[in-house]
């Protein structure tokens, strides 16, 4: 084990599932002193289902392997989906109208198309899925290395080239790097672009949302087994509503979307509503989506923001982003958790491949080459997916033929990503950086 003076000192900032997966990745590390920071007295996550895709999957089980039995005890899956044995592939997402088409002829309810993937839908209450990472974390780890109240401030250079956190509680501390995973409000993202730089903050994306979660038992009376069990996109005018199935089945998962043409002129992004509004978003939709409605009894509207591709992930090898620190998405393509996770194993494993501080920058250099165009590409595409389902991308708005067409091929790109080449490259990059100085943990 590497001597206490030559650990090389990480400050996490944020125990969300990034910085948290992080952790776990960078504590496999014996050279690497790993400190989490959280704002909040315990760790804790806000909304409910989170879906990953066989790409996250991947990442979270190659991060820490003991991470695949906590995950399987959780996970939820679809009830009924359709197999295609010859690829095996299972659905993923069923696409289907949530109110009648214009045309006359479509009408709520018919199927546009399922969507496919490998291991087919897989979900999980985002709490429960944190809960697990935590238990994962020994005893003497969460006295030693981690740190609640702790809320990130500011950052500053030390003149022996590490950085000073302070926090608004008015303790400090000293890291060789600091690694920002506060979300989409990220202060480390701010500090690192520059606070008065329009990159540095994100932006309102003209949708909104409110969230529901609905006891099965009512769902399946109200909906049948069929659509309350099995995860549904519903598409709409200007809108549509998401349901998947969480908490092995037990309950039923509801965000239902909105456009919104005026700016979000308040700082708190979640709004409290009444019901009637809620109702009244809704009230021209198809008999499923009103009952899924008039089911929900959290009236909360959650404004949804993004983050404009910044020119960098990374500085002077002493500060570096990731997940919505980095790349805040809209949730329509339900990968943001995903990446994050990506990111977490990416990271960790080229930090772990160094002995000392003088190549933090190589690796952030490194990280920040092969996740950065990808990352981003998740933002616009997610924006992107919102206008189709909302019928509003321009060329194809309500066609339901080419929305048919397009859709089953969008999470292609996403799924399809090969971690170890990925990997592969960071590594090539970080020995060009500095020939000979890594010694990769294949």
């Amino acid at each position: 084990m590497a001597s206490e003076q030559k650990r090389i000192r990480i400050a996490v900032v944020g125990g969300g599932i990034g910085g948290l997966c992080l952790a776990l990745g960078l504590l496999r590390h014996p050279q690497l002193d790993v400190h989490v920071y959280e704002a909040a007295p315990q760790f804790a996550e806000i909304g409910a289902g989170v879906a990953f895709g066989i790409n996250a999957q991947t990442a979270l089980f190659k991060l820490d392997p003991r991470i695949r039995p906590a995950y399987e005890t959780i996970r939820t899956s679809n009830v009924d989906a359709s197999t295609d044995a010859e690829q095996k592939k299972a659905t993923y997402f069923r696409i289907q109208l949530g109110m009648d088409h214009k045309n006359g002829k479509d009408k709520a309810d018919d199927q546009i198309c399922e969507i496919m993937c490998v291991g087919g839908f897989s979900s999980v209450h985002r709490a429960r899925f944190l809960d697990s990472l935590v238990a994962l974390l020994p005893e003497k780890v969460m006295q030693d290395n981690v740190s609640f109240g702790h809320r990130f401030v500011d950052l500053k250079e030390l003149p022996d080239g590490k950085v000073q956190l302070e926090f608004a509680n008015g303790k400090t501390a000293e890291a060789d790097a600091v690694i920002g995973c506060d979300g989409i409000k990220s202060e480390v993202r701010q500090i690192l672009l520059g606070r008065d730089r329009p990159e540095s903050k994100p932006r309102f994306t003209h949708k909104y949302a409110y969230r529901g979660l609905i006891p099965m038992e009512r769902a399946r009376a109200e909906l049948g087994d069929r659509q309350a069990q099995n995860s549904h996109h519903n598409l709409g005018y200007d809108g549509h509503v998401l349901t998947f199935p969480i908490d092995k089945g037990k309950t039923m998962n509801v965000v239902a979307f909105q456009t919104m043409e005026r700016d979000w002129d308040q700082s708190d992004w979640v709004k409290q509503v009444k019901k009637e509004d809620l109702v009244r978003d809704f009230q021209h939709w198809g008999a499923n989506v009103r009952k899924i409605i008039g089911m929900m009894e959290r009236c909360d509207m959650w404004a949804l923001f993004e983050h404009p591709p910044s020119h960098t992930y990374h500085k002077k090898g002493q500060i570096c982003l990731l997940g919505d620190a980095a790349h805040a998405s809209t949730p329509h393509q339900g990968s943001g958790a995903g990446m994050a996770i990506e990111d977490a194993y990416i990271l960790s494993s080229l930090l772990g491949d160094i002995q000392d501080t003088s190549m933090l920058e190589a690796v952030f250099h490194a990280y920040e080459t092969v996740r950065k165009a990808r990352t981003q590409l998740l933002v616009s595409r997610s924006h992107e997916q919102s206008m189709l389902y909302d019928f509003q991308a321009d060329g194809i708005r309500d066609d339901v033929s080419k929305l048919a067409e397009i859709l089953p091929r969008r999470w292609d790109w996403i799924w399809d990503e090969d971690l170890e080449v990925e990997l592969r490259d960071a590594r090539s990059i970080l020995n060009q950086k500095a020939p000979n100085a890594s010694k990769p943990n294949i």
